[in-house]
């Protein structure tokens, strides 16, 4: 069965250099039949344009702060199948689409979501989750090592995240794609929840991952300290107004300033944030709010088909995949033997490590391959004891085994 052509849809904004990064993971997705589409200011199009494959890109300008619309040019701009999503902070594992899109199989799945790693590269930032009516979150328990597909119903929709997600493009068509409405926060939640009214299921694909830098933006800094709340209060306004009855609004509303007022406290505790910036904050999250009410309901209208035919990426990494381990004191020298891999066209992977009990980390290093660093005694998964006894040769196979299915090992 030939597999589902996919759109790689990028939006990208004052962060050039992290899209390019972006795309040379998405270069090594071992998915054989996608696009890539890339929404992006002029910087982030110059970034593209200098890489590599730039002649296979679709690159579109846009340079507004608001992602449900960029989304939308995206989703114009795609001819697959299925439309992907990933943010121009995330790096996807090389099996990403492949997971992500195999649930399509079944008719009745409209949209997946895949597991999200935070900036250590281990530790999850997002999981299995529902959302209600108000826009509160549930965590759901699932088998983590296949998809599961869950109907919504009358209490919740299925939850998936804007940096890990796909949807079939004639389902998105359909509905008009992103509610540019919500401008920054809760626009994939909307999205769900008319996925939800519309009777598609969702399947969660826990093995479908991806790496989330969570970079400074506008609206937060490289700590997560928050910039700016106006935007955010405003979704919140658009999204009660779309799905909560009128009555909760105060109530809803309430949990909503008390959870970012503990949020800023907590970034002021650690010296991110000063007594008036909280201030500030509070401000223009309760301006956002009214702002968010007074604005009108989009009239959401079916998008057009893609101008341009299926622009396939080309399979630029056909070497296999090659897994290199050394102590701290060789790193020089593996990094650059994996980087001569790469350039030949395998994915690498490189286990450095020291006799401590350093904790460990993940990241997609700027040479293009994976690179895992840290004690041979420290701890990978952060559920583990603090010092584990093992030799070096048996770390390697354990921290191989953890991330093989992932890594296409």
């Amino acid at each position: 069965m030939t597999p589902a052509s996919v759109s790689v849809v990028v939006v990208s904004r004052g962060r050039p250099d992290a899209l390019a990064h972006c795309l040379s993971g998405i270069a090594q997705l071992d998915y054989p039949n996608f696009e890539v589409v890339v929404v992006a200011d002029a910087a982030g199009i110059i970034a593209a344009q200098a890489r590599e494959h730039a002649d296979h890109l679709k690159l579109i300008r846009f340079d507004q702060a608001n992602i449900s619309a960029a989304r939308n040019l995206g989703i114009a701009a795609s001819a697959g199948d299925i439309v992907a999503f990933i943010d121009d902070d995330a790096v996807p594992e090389p099996t990403w689409l492949s997971y992500l899109c195999a649930p399509f199989g079944q008719p009745e799945v409209g949209a997946t979501g895949g597991f999200v790693r935070g900036r250590n590269g281990i530790s999850f930032q997002w999981k299995a989750q529902a959302v209600d009516h108000t826009g509160q979150t549930i965590s759901l328990q699932i088998d983590e090592t296949r998809a599961t597909i869950l109907h919504p119903t009358p209490e919740r929709a299925i939850k998936t995240e804007g940096t890990n997600m796909a949807v079939r493009r004639d389902i998105l068509a359909e509905l008009g794609g992103f509610d540019p409405a919500f401008r920054f926060y809760l626009d994939e939640t909307d999205l769900n929840m008319r996925l939800a009214q519309a009777g598609w299921a969702t399947a969660l694909v826990p093995l479908a991952e991806v790496h989330h830098g969570y970079l400074g933006s506008d609206q937060r800094s490289a700590e997560r300290a928050p910039k700016d709340l106006v935007q955010l209060g405003a979704s919140v306004a658009v999204f009660l107004k779309k799905y909560c009855p009128s009555e909760q609004h105060p109530h809803v509303w309430r949990r909503v300033v008390r959870e970012q007022r503990n949020r800023a406290l907590r970034h002021m505790m650690h010296g991110r944030l000063e007594p008036r910036d909280v201030r500030k904050l509070m401000q223009g999250l309760s301006k956002g709010y009214k702002e968010g009410g007074a604005r009108s309901n989009t009239r959401m209208t079916s998008l057009p088909r893609a101008a341009q035919g299926f622009h396939s990426f080309p399979k630029c990494f056909e070497g296999g995949a090659l897994l290199l381990s050394g102590r701290y004191a060789k790193r020089n020298t593996l990094r650059r033997k994996a980087a001569l891999h790469v350039k030949g066209g395998t994915r690498v992977t490189i286990f450095i490590y020291s006799y401590t009990a350093l904790f460990h980390k993940v990241r997609f290093h700027p040479g293009g391959y994976w690179e895992h660093t840290g004690g041979v005694f420290g701890r990978s998964d952060r559920v583990q004891k603090l010092f584990t006894l093992a030799t070096f040769k048996r770390r390697v196979i354990s921290e191989t085994s953890r991330i093989s299915a992932q890594r296409g090992l």
